[in-house]
């Protein structure tokens, strides 16, 4: 038998000092990495513009994905299926993007079984949805209700991790996940790295310090960043000046902040500059090149953000 020499404590710490030693190389050059937001087009803000017209804007827009809706917001989703998976895929690789998320709050959590094989047809990573159960609940009946929401998704969760799909869960209002309380228990609950949350600050109070300490809570859980303020709402008609307000950089919501704490938890979850336009299905600007200026004004206002977190 070898006999050990020193203590138990000291025999561990040179073990654990040569293991941190092989890592070290690795774990340095993973924090020399700059952080970048990697971002996402919406199809929705373009209205029900065709995909032969919006899948080219996307680089132009300094992305290299596309999320696709269906009606009422836009109607790229129903134009996938018209034009057949074969000569979407060469559309997308025509103009050098993928396919990063399906949007379906349509289907709902519990309906996502088709969608979810055709994503993995796609090569698309990411669906959104909304979650399920009584709205504006508080204490003990929001925890309650939030176990049983995650309890009715695990057979949808089991097959997410089966095909390697994220499903993001979308804080909004009108639905179980609708306050910061909420956000809270689903991040304590969630039990799958499959599932995580969409988060729209748009739906919560516009406190930068709360939005902030949710997306540092939510860390690794964070899948999906919605660039997106209250700003003037979006539920009834006003001046397309008012509707902007929603957008990074036109509204009071300051994102420095909330980019600061992507960068603490080196979010790699796809960030989407959004809004609303009103009615639904209506595009944010008349022609695609003017949606595609108000998406890299925001843009650029988020890397003056970055710049400075």
């Amino acid at each position: 038998m070898v006999e050990l020499k020193g203590s138990r404590r000291e025999f561990i710490s040179t073990l654990a000092a040569g293991a941190c030693g092989a890592l070290a190389p690795a774990l340095v050059s993973a924090k020399a990495r700059p952080f970048a937001l990697r971002y996402l087009v919406g199809s929705s803000l373009y209205g029900y513009m065709d995909l032969a017209e919006v899948v080219p804007q996307v680089r132009k827009s300094g992305a290299a994905a596309l999320d696709i809706w269906p009606k009422v917001h836009g109607n790229q989703r129903e134009q996938l299926d018209e034009l057949g998976e074969e000569k979407f895929l060469s559309l997308l690789k025509e103009n050098r993007i993928t396919l990063g998320c399906i949007t379906q709050y349509k289907l709902g959590p519990y309906h996502l079984r088709e969608e979810m094989q055709l994503a993995k047809r796609l090569g698309c990573g990411t669906i959104i949805t909304g979650s399920d159960g009584p709205k504006g609940l508080k204490g003990e009946d929001l925890k309650s209700a939030m176990k049983t929401f995650l309890h009715k998704m695990e057979p949808h969760i089991r097959l997410a991790e089966e095909l390697g799909i994220n499903i993001a869960i979308e804080n909004h209002s009108g639905k179980l996940m609708d306050s910061e309380e909420s956000v809270k228990w689903f991040l304590e609950y969630n039990f799958s790295k499959n599932i995580g949350l969409a988060f729209a600050p748009y739906h919560l109070p516009q406190e930068e310090k709360m939005l902030s300490d949710l997306i540092r809570l939510a860390d690794k859980r964070l899948m999906v960043f919605y660039a997106w303020q209250h700003g003037a709402g979006s539920m009834q008609q006003q001046p397309r000046e008012q509707e902007h307000l929603q957008l990074p950089g036109r509204g009071e919501l300051d994102f420095k902040p909330l980019i600061q704490a992507l960068k603490h938890i080196r979010f790699d979850g796809w960030t989407e500059i959004f809004m609303h336009a009103f009615p639904r299905g209506s595009a944010i600007m008349d022609t695609a090149t003017g949606v595609t200026e108000q998406i890299n004004f925001s843009r650029d206002y988020l890397e003056k953000c970055l710049k400075g977190a």
